[in-house]
C-alpha cells in the first residue's frame, strides 16, 4: 500500500544537482559582476522550477534541491547563534579527493536565531510545493555533526569548559528549531548525519582518537540530544534522518555495516523515519534492519546509487527490497536514491538527465512493489 504521509514509498534524500544557471550566477558573484539580489531572483526562478520537476517525476515531495547552499551542513550550522565558518590549513579528506578548507566552530552560547535564513528558504519552498501538491521537505544537518567533525577543538573552552553544558545546549537549540521550522509550516523534516556511519568505521573512530576525543558512548549521547530535540514534535510533524558515509563529487569517507549503532539508531532515537545507505558493499548487510521497532517507523532504503548516472535494473532493486524485507516488514519499508545528488555545490558525477531518470525509477519501482 502506497503511504499519505512522509516517508513516503518513493522518496529523495534532499539535494540535487545545480542547474548551470545558479553556477554561472554564483560564479558572477564572486567576481562582483552581480548583487546578492541577482543570484536569490535566480534561485527563486530555478527552485520554482525544480519543485514542479520533482512532482512531474511522481514524487509526493519536493525539496528546493538546496540550490541556495554551498554546503549541505556548514550554511546552516554557521548561522546558529555562537558559531561562525572558518577556513582551516586542509578541508575534509574523502576517498582520493579533499574538499575546500571550509569549516564551523563554535565561540559564543549557542541557540536557534529567529531570523536564520533558511526559515525564509522554508517558506519559499513550501509556496511552490503547495502550487504543486506535493509536500515540502526541509533538509538540515543533525546536531550529531556539529560536534564530531570538528571535536572538542572546534568549540570554545572559554564559552564551554564543560561538555555537557555544550551538549544541554545543542539539544535546546534544535528543540527551538523544530518548533520555528513547524510554525513556518514545516510538517516534514530531515536531519542529515554523518556521525552514525562514522561510529561504525574503525578508521573515523581512530582519528577521533588522534584528535583528542573519545567516541566512546557518544552513541547515547547523540541519541539524548536528539531525542530532547524531538521530544515536543506536534503528532502532525514528521522528522526523519539520512545517514551518510560522506558523498563529494561521488567520493566517499567512511566502511562499515550499521550493526554497531543499529539498536541505539532504530529503537532508541525517535525518529520516525531513517534513510540509510545501501548502495555498496560499505554498507554491509540489512541484518540491523531487524532493531527496527514493529510499529509505524520506516526506514527507506537507499538501494539507488546517487554517486553514478548507470541506472540500476528493476529486478536488481526489487531483490534488495526482498532481501530488507527479511528483517524488517515490507509495509515499514520505502525506497530511495542512497543519497543527495549534490551534498556540496560542486555535485556527483552524473547529469540531470541520469539525476531524473534514478528518481523516476524510484517512482516506478514503488508502485510496482507497494501498489497504485
Amino acid at each position: 500500500m502506497q503511504r499519505t504521509k512522509a516517508p513516503f514509498r518513493a522518496d529523495e534524500v534532499g539535494s540535487l544537482l545545480r542547474p548551470a544557471k545558479i553556477k554561472e550566477a554564483r560564479a558572477k558573484l564572486e567576481k562582483g559582476e552581480i548583487s546578492a539580489d541577482d543570484l536569490r531572483k535566480i534561485e527563486d526562478m530555478e527552485i520554482e522550477k525544480v519543485v514542479h520537476k520533482q512532482a512531474s517525476v511522481g514524487l509526493k515531495l519536493a525539496t528546493d534541491g538546496e540550490f541556495r547552499r554551498s554546503w549541505w551542513h556548514f550554511d546552516f550550522l554557521a548561522k546558529l547563534t555562537g558559531c561562525e565558518m572558518f577556513h582551516p590549513e586542509t578541508g575534509i579528506q574523502f576517498a582520493g579527493v579533499e574538499t575546500r578548507h571550509d569549516a564551523v566552530r563554535v565561540i559564543g552560547k549557542l541557540d536557534f536565531p529567529d531570523n536564520h535564513p533558511m526559515l525564509d528558504h522554508f517558506r519559499f519552498l513550501k509556496k511552490y510545493a503547495d502550487q504543486a501538491h506535493v509536500t515540502a521537505k526541509m533538509t538540515i544537518p543533525s546536531p550529531a555533526v556539529l560536534h564530531f567533525r570538528g571535536g572538542r577543538k572546534a568549540i570554545s573552552k572559554d564559552v564551554y569548559p564543560d561538555l555537557d553544558a555544550f551538549y544541554e545546549d545543542l539539544g535546546k537549540t534544535y528543540r527551538k528549531a523544530v518548533k520555528a521550522f513547524y510554525d513556518a509550516g514545516c510538517r516534514y523534516l530531515q536531519f542529515d548525519d554523518t556521525v552514525w556511519a562514522y561510529l561504525c568505521s574503525q578508521d573515523e573512530l581512530k582519528k577521533a582518537r588522534e584528535r583528542g576525543d573519545n567516541p566512546d558512548g557518544l552513541q547515547q549521547i547523540y541519541s539524548r540530544i536528539i531525542n530532547y530535540a524531538l521530544a515536543e514534535k506536534p503528532a502532525d510533524m514528521v522528522i526523519s534522518t539520512h545517514v551518510c558515509r560522506g558523498n563529494f563529487r561521488s567520493t566517499w569517507i567512511s566502511s562499515g555495516g550499521y550493526e554497531p549503532v543499529a539498536e541505539t539508531l532504530l529503537a532508541g532515537t525517535n525518529y520516525d523515519g531513517y534513510f540509510l545507505e545501501y548502495d555498496s558493499d560499505r554498507a554491509g548487510g540489512f541484518e540491523p534492519l531487524r532493531f527496527l521497532p514493529k510499529g509505524n517507523k520506516v526506514v527507506v532504503v537507499g538501494v539507488i546509487t546517487s554517486k553514478f548516472g548507470e541506472l540500476e535494473k528493476k529486478d536488481d532493486i526489487k531483490r534488495r527490497l526482498e532481501e530488507a524485507a527479511k528483517f524488517a516488514p515490507l509495509e515499514q519499508l520505502a525506497l530511495s536514491p542512497q543519497c543527495g545528488f549534490a551534498s556540496t555545490e560542486e555535485g556527483n558525477i552524473l547529469s540531470e538527465e541520469e539525476q531524473w531518470a534514478k528518481l523516476s525509477l524510484a517512482v516506478e519501482i514503488a508502485k510496482e512493489v507497494w501498489g497504485n
